[in-house]
C-alpha cells in the first residue's frame, strides 16, 4: 500500500528517496534533491539522538561522502554538533531557536492585529507592524489605508533604517553601540531630499526618539508621506518590534500628529501587554544585564 503524506514526512529514508527521485538535470532539481537530503538527515539525525556517518548512510539509503558533506556542512552552520570521543553526530538547539523566534513572530502579529485594526479604523490611514532585520526594517503585518491615495506596501517588504520611522524607534532601544554597529553597514541611499545621509546624522536624534517615545518620518522615505512609530516591548522589555501609522502630508492637519501619537503609544502599550511586558519586571531584567 503506497505511503501517505504523513507518513513520508514522517519518515527520513522515504524523504531521502523522494529527493533523489527529483528530476536532476536541471538547477531546480539538483535544488530540491539536495533541500530533501538535507532534511531527511536532520530527521535521522534527531529521530536517533546521536548517530555516527555509516549508519546515517545505510538508514538513508544514501553514499558516505554525501552523508559526510551535508553534515558537515550543518556542523559548521550551527544545526548539527560531533562527540569527540565518539564521532557521532547529534542536533544543537538552533532548530529550537527558529522555531521559537517563527512562535514569537506569530504571537506578536496576533496580539497586534486588533489594536492595528483599531487605529486603522479610527484614521483610515495605513497601519503597519515591522520588525528588524539585519540593516533594514521588514514588515510583519498592515493594515491598508481607506483612501486612494495612500502608501504602497506589502507584507514581506523590506525599508531601511534610517529613513523610517520604525527603523528609527528599532536603533533607538538599541545599545548605542550595537546602533552604531549596524548602522556601519547600512548603504545610506537618498530616497528623498531630506533623507538622513549618514550614520553620524542617525545617531544624532536617536536620544531625542527615545526621549519622547516615538520616531518619526518626515517625507524621508517618501515625498509627501509621512509616517509615526512607537516601539512594542516584549516581557523582557526588549523592543521587538515597530508599530507605526503613515499619512500624506496633505492630510496632516494641527493636531494630527499629536492624536496619532496618542493613539499607537496606546496601541503600543496594549500589545507590549499582552506579550507579558511590565515597565518595572522590564527594568528589573534591564538592571541585571552586564554591560
Amino acid at each position: 500500500m503506497a505511503a501517505t503524506s504523513k507518513q513520508r514526512k514522517d519518515d527520513p529514508a522515504a524523504l531521502a528517496h523522494d529527493a533523489d527521485s527529483v528530476e536532476c538535470g536541471n538547477d531546480k532539481g539538483e535544488s530540491a534533491s539536495s533541500i530533501g537530503r538535507v532534511f531527511a538527515l536532520l530527521g535521522a539525525i534527531g529521530d536517533s539522538g546521536q548517530i555516527g556517518i555509516s549508519e546515517l548512510s545505510q538508514r538513508l539509503g544514501m553514499s558516505k561522502t554525501t552523508v559526510h558533506r551535508v553534515v558537515q556542512t550543518l556542523k559548521a552552520l550551527g544545526y548539527v554538533t560531533q562527540e569527540i570521543e565518539t564521532e557521532r553526530y547529534g542536533l544543537t538547539i538552533r532548530l529550537f531557536e527558529l522555531g521559537a523566534k517563527a512562535l514569537e513572530s506569530v504571537d506578536l502579529v496576533r496580539e497586534a492585529d486588533v489594536e492595528m485594526r483599531r487605529i486603522g479604523a479610527a484614521t483610515r490611514e495605513a497601519v503597519h507592524l515591522g520588525a528588524f532585520d539585519e540593516d533594514a526594517i521588514i514588515y510583519i503585518h498592515k493594515i491598508d489605508a481607506d483612501y486612494g491615495l495612500r502608501m504602497q506596501s506589502r507584507i514581506g517588504r523590506r525599508n531601511p533604517l534610517h529613513s523610517t520611522a520604525i527603523g528609527k524607534v528599532l536603533l533607538a532601544w538599541m545599545d548605542p553601540a550595537d546602533a552604531r554597529e549596524v548602522l556601519s553597514h547600512v548603504e545610506f541611499r537618498k530616497s528623498t531630499q531630506k533623507t538622513l545621509s549618514s550614520a553620524e546624522a542617525v545617531l544624532s536624534i536617536l536620544p531625542r526618539v527615545r526621549e519622547q517615545g516615538y520616531g518619526e518620518d518626515n517625507e524621508e522615505q517618501e515625498e509627501g508621506l509621512q509616517c509615526l512609530a512607537v516601539p512594542v516591548f516584549d516581557r523582557f522589555g526588549r523592543v521587538v518590534a515597530g508599530l507605526s501609522i503613515s499619512f500624506p502630508t496633505m492630510r496632516c492637519g494641527a493636531d494630527t500628529k499629536s492624536h496619532y501619537v496618542t493613539l499607537l503609544r496606546q496601541s503600543g502599550f496594549a500589545i507590549s501587554t499582552r506579550l507579558g511586558y511590565r515597565e518595572a519586571a522590564a527594568s528589573e531584567h534591564a538592571a541585571a544585564e552586564p554591560g
